[in-house]
This record gives structure tokens, sequence and C-alpha cells, in this order.
């Protein structure tokens, strides 16, 4: 189905002033993340994904060992936009060698980014599941850090990111109202797992931007199934497959269905993608587009959704690989 000639939706992210594509494009998997991508793969993917209306990569020096950054980096060179015309998030805090997040440490990371971005500022600098370090020292010593960072022009906005909800209303109540422009929640607004909605009233009273990632958490809503390493219990596993073997003998495309349930929230400012081909930029678009124009496949989502629910909303422990 060809909807290229419409336009994807964009959304405010939060009170950035920042328009953000309704479907996001997760860098991880430019560097090799989960399996190898070449560099000529790379260019096309997130030029074609620049083409087709996306105007939000997402990367981190965690993903691929730096490798995503340096990547897109070339990708963003290649494409030869105005800078003004994309939007770049980068993360600190996380990398392969462990977490640091020391003011000193974020300091140094975001130099080392931009030089492997080729860019003089990121839209937003993000610190990196911080459920890993100590909250205490996010908010007093890495969170003045970054507002010193965004103070200096490297970035224009500053966020926090993880896995276990709880995270954000800790240290939220403990910074100054303004303090924190985005959140990125991953793997909580999914077709087994929307408890991200109930923390959006609260995050919208705290004038944060809200981006959700992994809509098919971490592969769950695959027809291949999720990755060895999937924290996920094995009950979690097990329910998933089973939506994702009734899907595939009723015609169902499970992961189409589970990227536009996540489309649906409209408070979500963008979807994020791991993306790492022309094909996957493809699909994704086109699901978005289907459902600006035909809106969801209500009896296939009820039918998965029943599937699903003796696991609805349970999750796995933040901090474990």
């Amino acid at each position: 189905m060809n909807n290229h000639d419409k336009k994807l939706k964009q959304r405010e992210l939060g009170k950035t002033g920042l328009k953000l594509s309704c479907v996001g494009f997760g860098a991880s998997p430019l560097g090799s993340h989960f399996g190898p991508v070449s560099e000529e793969e790379a260019i096309a993917a997130v030029s074609h994904a620049f083409h087709l209306g996306i105007n939000f990569f997402d990367t981190s020096p965690y993903y691929g060992a730096t490798l995503s950054e340096t990547v897109l980096g070339k990708c963003l060179k290649a494409l030869g936009a105005p800078r003004d015309q994309y939007i770049v998030a980068t993360k600190c805090g996380r990398y392969k060698e462990g977490f640091d997040f020391s003011a000193e440490g974020i300091t140094r990371s975001i130099d080392e980014s931009l030089e492997r971005l080729q860019l003089d500022y990121v839209d937003t600098l993000q610190c990196h599941d911080i459920e890993f370090g100590s909250l205490d020292q996010i908010v007093k010593e890495t969170i003045p850090a970054l507002q010193k960072i965004k103070e200096s022009g490297k970035t224009r906005f500053i966020g926090i990111t993880g896995l276990p909800l709880d995270i954000y209303t800790y240290v939220l109540d403990r910074v100054p109202p303004g303090t924190i422009d985005v959140v990125l929640s991953y793997c909580h607004y999914c077709i087994n797992d929307s408890t991200l909605n109930d923390l959006i009233p609260y995050l919208k009273s705290k004038g944060v931007g809200v981006i959700n990632a992994s809509p098919l958490s971490m592969g769950l809503h695959t027809e291949n199934g999720p990755p060895e390493w999937h924290p996920a219990s094995d009950e979690i596993k097990a329910t998933c497959r089973a939506a994702a073997d009734y899907s595939k003998q009723n015609g169902i495309n499970i992961s189409k269905l589970a990227l536009q349930y996540s489309l649906t929230n409209e408070d979500l400012s963008t979807v994020l993608v791991g993306m790492g081909s022309v094909k996957q930029v493809e699909e994704n678009v086109d699901a978005a587009l289907e459902l600006q124009a035909d809106g969801i496949d209500q009896s296939a989502l009820s039918k998965i959704l029943d599937i699903l629910k003796p696991i609805k909303n349970q999750t796995w422990p933040g901090g474990v690989l």
C-alpha cells in the first residue's frame, strides 16, 4: 500500500516547541546492535526516512559502542539538509564500558558525541537508563551538569530515560519545575503493557514531553520473537508468542498492529522504532499512514488484547540486562 503522498503527522514535544514526526527513527540498529548494517544501507535508510517525513533521530554512545552515533553522523551529513529540518537526540551516562553519571563524565560525553555526530549541538541530551545509578546523584550532580551543557548551547533540551516508571516521579519531584524537558520511556506503552498512560497526567503537569520507545516491546511482538537476552519472564514470552502465532495464522501483522496501537495515543510525542533498512522505514511509515487514513483494525486488536490479558501490564525489573 503506497501512502507516500500523504504526510506523517507531527506532535509537539512537551513545552520545547519542537515538533516531532509521530514515528521516530531509533538509530540503535545503525550500530549493528541487532546484526550487521552497512554504511550504505544506513545512509539509504536515514535518507528515505527523512524524505518520507521522519524528522526525529535518536541515538546513544552505548549503541554499538559509539558506532551508532558515528554512522548516524555520516548519514545526516550525506542528507545535506538544513540543520533545523531534523531533530537529533543522543544520550549520556551509559557506555559499553559501564555507567558514569558524574558531572565530569557527562560533560566529556557530549563533546565526544557531537564529534561523532558531526554536529554543533543536539536537540535533546538524555541521561541514559538512570535506574542503574544513584537517583540522588542524578538529582544533585548529573542534572545540574546537564543544565550547564544546555546553557552552553551544546544541547537545546535535556531529559532522562529508563525502564521503571517510578524513576520519573522520584527525579521530577526533586528538581525545580521546568528543569527536565523530556522523558524517554520504553516498553510501557505496548499492546501488553500500557502503564505509561497512568503517568501521563503527572508528566504533563510537570511540563515534560514524552517519547515512547520500543512499541514492539524489544521484539516480543514480532513473528520471530524476542532475542535470547530478553529479560521478560517465561510467562510473558509464552503469552506474547501465542499472540504472534495467532496473528500469523489469521493474516494479522503483529508488529504493525503493535506500532499502530502505540501511535493511537496522541499524548506520546513520538513512537521510536529501531530501523536499519529502507524496507523497515517503509513498513513503519506505511503503518502510520494507514492508521491516519483508516484507524486501527479493532477486531484484530481486541483479539490480541484478549490473548495478552493474563500478562497485561506485567513488566520485568529495571536494571536487569
